[in-house]
C-alpha cells in the first residue's frame, strides 16, 4: 500500500496530517509497518559494535518509530473524536499490538544493557543537563517496564499488559455505547420546562440527527451529573436524566473493572511494588502512596460538613415545593434556585452572554495575548479530522509562526464525551518538528441558525483545554520523551488549571462577556456575585470529585489476590469507609463510567486534580499579587514551565516561577475549607 498517506511525513504545513487523503482502511498497515520499522530501528542500535554513546543509543532510540508515532497520534484522536464500527474494530486489534511492541522495546536485553551501561558511567560522560535527564528517565523506564525481570516473569508481564490493553478498549468502547443508549427521549417541550428556547431546540435538532424526529433528546456528558438537570422544572424528568446516567454500563464494564484491577494488582507485585497506587505515585510529583492519602484524607471532612450545610440551604428552598428531602436529582436544581435568591444568580439568563465565537476569540485567544503575546488565524484551507474541527495558526508576538491549534468544539454521536487535548504533532528540538494541538470539547450543537451559547462550566472548560494547548504549544524541549504535556499525570493538570483564571480576570471578561443579540457587557456586579455562588457549590463540587478520587484509590490501592466480588458493592463500601457518603452527592464518576482510571490512562491518578489544584492556586496568588505585569508574569510561567516540558523535575520549574516550593494555603480558602 505504497500510496497510505502515513508513509511518508506529511508535506503540508507543521505537518499537518493529511486529512484529504486518509482514509479509515490506511490505520491498520501504518501501525503494523510503524511497529515494524522501528523494531529494525532498535536492532541497528543492538546490533552496532561500537561501544555505547549517548548519541548511538539514546539519541538514536529518541529518533526511532516516526511512522508509528505519526499513525498514531492521528488515530488516538481520530477513535475518540469521530470513531466508526470500523475503527473500532482497529482499536481493538491495535491495542494488545501496541502493548506487546512497548515489551518488545523495554524488554530487549541488549537495548537495556546497552542504556545501564551508559547509566552508570553518567557522571563521567559530560551531558548537558536535557541529556543527563534523557538518559536517567529513559533507564527509569525500562527498570519500571520490567527490564530486570527474569524470563518467566517478562513473559507472564507480556501476557498482563497484552490483556489490559484489551480490556482497556472493550471499557471505553463500552462506556461510549452505554452512554449513547442511555440518552433520554422525551415526547415533548413541555417536558423540558426550565431549559432555554436555544436548548430545547437543540434537543430537537439532538433528535432529528438520533432519528427521533419529532421527539427530544438530551445525550449524556461523561459525568454523573448532567447540566440540565439545573434548569429542569419538572422533578420526574430530572429524575429519569440522573438515573440514565448512574446506570451506564453496569453490567458489561463492572466484571472488567473487577478484572483489570485484579491484573493490575498482579502486574505491579511481579515489579515489586504492594498496589498499582504505590506503583504509579512512585514516578509522580507526590511520591509516595502517603502523601497522597493524607491529602485526600485532610480535605474529606470539611468537604462533607460543607456539603451539609449547602443541603441544609438546599433543603429550605426545597420545602416550598412540598419537598422533605433533597435528593441527587434536586440538588443541582435547587443549587440553581439558591444562587437565584441568595446571590441573584441566574445560569439560564447567563448564557445569551457567553456565545462560544466569542468566548473562544475575544476571551480565549484574547487572554493568551496578554499574557504570552499570541495572535491566531484561522486558515479554512487547512482540511482537519472532522468538518466541525476548525484550524489556526498561532504566531509569536513578533509575528513568527509557532504551530496550528484545531479545535473541535461540538458534541456528536461519534464522539467520546469528555473534554481533552491531544497533541497531533509534538514538538521536536531534534528534528526542527514544531506544535500541532487540538481541543475536543462537547458543546451541544445549536439549531440551524442559532448561536451556540455556553453556560459557566462550558466557557470553564474552554479554557481549560486551551491551558493544555498552550502547554503543547510552548514546548521548547530537545527530545520528543520530554515534550508538551508529557509530565507526570499530577503535574499535566496544573497549567490548564491556571488558565482557567483568564475567565474571570476583569479585562478579559469584559471583552468576551457580551451578550450575542445587544452586544451589552454583562451586567456590573454579577461576576462578584457568580463567584459568591461559586463559594456556595463549593461543598458539592469538592464531595463529587473526592468521591470519584477515592474510588479510584480503592480500586488501585487492593493488594495481589484481593477478590472483589461485585463492583457496585466495592464501590458503595469503599465510599463508606473513607468517610465520603453524601447520598444526595454521588461520585463524579462511578466505576462502570470511569474512564479516566479504566481506559484513559489515569488509573490511580485522579487524584491528580486535586493535587495540581494545589499548585494552580498557588500560583494564580502568584500572577495576582507579584507586582509584574501580565505580560511579564506570562512570559516567565511560558519560559521557566510550560515551555520545559518534563526536561528537569516540574517542582523545580515550579520553584523557578513563584521562587518557593508550593503551599496548600490558597487551595483550602479556594475551596472553602480553611
Amino acid at each position: 500500500m505504497t500510496e497510505n498517506p502515513f508513509f511518508t511525513p506529511s508535506p503540508l504545513v507543521y505537518q499537518l496530517p493529511p486529512y484529504a487523503e486518509i482514509r479509515q482502511e490506511h490505520y491498520l498497515p501504518a501501525y503494523e509497518r510503524g511497529m515494524a520499522e522501528q523494531l529494525a530501528e532498535i536492532a541497528a542500535i543492538t546490533d552496532s559494535r561500537e561501544a555505547p554513546t549517548f548519541e548511538n543509543t539514546l539519541v538514536a532510540l529518541e529518533r526511532s518509530g516516526e511512522l508509528l508515532r505519526r499513525v498514531d497520534a492521528v488515530f488516538r484522536n481520530q477513535s475518540s473524536s469521530d470513531t466508526t464500527d470500523l475503527l473500532d474494530e482497529v482499536e481493538a486489534k491495535v491495542s494488545p499490538l501496541l502493548a506487546a511492541h512497548h515489551d518488545a522495546l523495554h524488554l530487549d536485553q541488549r537495548l537495556f544493557a546497552r542504556i545501564e551501561a551508559l547509566y552508570e558511567a553518567r557522571a563521567d560522560l559530560g551531558l548537558d543537563p536535557e541529556s543527563l535527564r534523557l538518559l536517567e528517565r529513559r533507564y527509569t523506564a525500562f527498570v519500571r517496564s520490567g527490564a530486570r525481570l527474569g524470563g518467566a516473569e517478562q513473559e507472564r508481564l507480556r501476557e498482563l499488559n497484552a490483556e489490559l490493553a484489551a480490556l482497556g478498549t472493550t471499557f471505553q468502547q463500552n462506556v461510549n455505547a452505554a452512554t449513547r443508549a442511555a440518552a433520554l427521549v422525551v415526547d415533548s417541550a413541555e417536558e423540558l420546562a426550565g431549559l432555554s428556547s436555544g436548548a430545547i431546540a437543540a434537543a430537537a435538532e439532538n433528535a432529528r440527527v438520533l432519528g427521533h424526529e419529532g421527539k427530544y433528546v438530551l445525550s449524556l456528558k461523561s459525568t454523573s451529573g448532567q447540566p440540565e438537570l439545573a434548569q429542569l422544572s419538572d422533578r420526574s424528568v430530572r429524575e429519569r436524566l440522573l438515573a440514565a446516567s448512574l446506570a451506564r454500563g453496569g453490567e458489561a464494564n463492572g466484571p472488567l473493572a473487577i478484572r483489570m484491577a485484579a491484573l493490575r494488582a498482579e502486574r505491579v507485585a511481579l515489579l515489586g511494588y504492594p498496589s498499582h497506587a504505590a506503583y504509579v505515585v512512585a514516578d509522580e510529583t507526590a511520591g509516595t502512596v502517603e502523601a497522597v492519602s493524607g491529602l485526600l484524607a485532610r480535605l474529606v471532612e470539611p468537604a462533607v460538613a460543607n456539603a451539609r450545610r449547602e443541603a441544609a440551604e438546599l433543603a429550605k428552598v426545597a420545602a416550598a415545593d412540598g419537598i422533605d428531602e433533597i435528593a441527587a436529582h434536586d440538588w443541582a436544581y435547587y443549587s440553581e434556585k439558591v444562587r437565584q435568591t441568595s446571590y441573584q444568580v441566574d445560569a439560564a439568563a447567563l448564557r445569551p452572554y457567553f456565545e462560544l465565537e466569542r468566548v473562544l476569540k475575544d476571551g480565549v485567544f484574547f487572554a493568551a495575548g496578554l499574557a504570552y503575546g499570541l495572535t491566531f488565524t484561522e486558515r479554512p484551507e487547512l482540511t482537519a479530522h472532522h468538518p466541525d474541527a476548525r484550524v489556526f495558526e498561532v504566531f509569536e508576538e513578533d509575528g513568527a509562526s509557532l504551530g496550528l491549534f484545531i479545535g473541535d468544539f461540538h458534541a456528536r454521536a461519534s464522539k467520546r464525551g469528555g473534554a481533552w487535548m491531544d497533541e497531533l504533532v509534538g514538538q521536536c528540538g531534534l528534528t526542527g518538528r514544531r506544535p500541532v494541538v487540538l481541543n475536543n470539547l462537547n458543546i451541544p450543537r445549536p439549531a440551524p441558525g442559532e448561536p451556540a451559547l455556553l453556560g459557566w462550566d462550558e466557557v470553564r472548560t474552554l479554557f481549560h483545554e486551551f491551558g493544555h494547548a498552550l502547554h503543547g504549544l510552548f514546548s521548547d524541549v530537545t527530545y520528543p520523551l520530554f515534550a508538551g504535556t508529557a509530565v507526570p499525570r499530577d503535574f499535566v493538570e496544573f497549567p490548564s488549571q491556571v488558565n482557567e483564571m483568564w475567565m474571570v480576570r476583569p479585562e478579559v471578561l469584559a471583552n468576551y462577556a457580551r451578550h450575542h443579540e445587544t452586544g451589552e457587557p454583562l451586567p456590573a456586579g454579577l461576576v462578584e456575585r457568580m463567584r459568591a455562588a461559586e463559594g456556595f457549590g463549593q461543598g458539592f463540587r469538592t464531595v463529587e470529585y473526592l468521591a470519584a478520587t477515592l474510588l479510584d484509590w480503592a480500586w488501585h490501592t487492593l493488594p495481589e489476590g484481593a477478590e472483589v466480588a461485585d463492583a457496585e458493592e466495592f464501590e458503595a463500601r469503599a465510599l463508606a469507609e473513607a468517610g465520603i457518603v453524601v447520598p444526595a452527592i454521588p461520585p463524579r464518576y462511578r466505576t462502570p463510567y470511569f474512564q479516566h482510571i479504566f481506559s484513559s490512562g489515569y488509573s490511580a491518578g485522579y487524584y491528580a486534580y486535586i493535587w495540581s489544584e494545589v499548585l494552580d492556586a498557588d500560583t494564580v496568588q502568584w500572577f495576582e499579587t507579584n507586582g509584574k505585569p501580565v505580560r511579564d508574569s506570562g512570559e516567565l510561567f511560558r519560559r521557566e514551565l510550560l515551555a520545559r516540558g518534563f526536561s528537569r523535575d516540574p517542582l523545580e520549574s515550579f520553584r523557578a516561577v513563584v521562587g518557593r516550593a508550593p503551599e496548600t494555603g490558597p487551595l483550602l480558602a479556594r475551596r472553602g475549607l480553611a
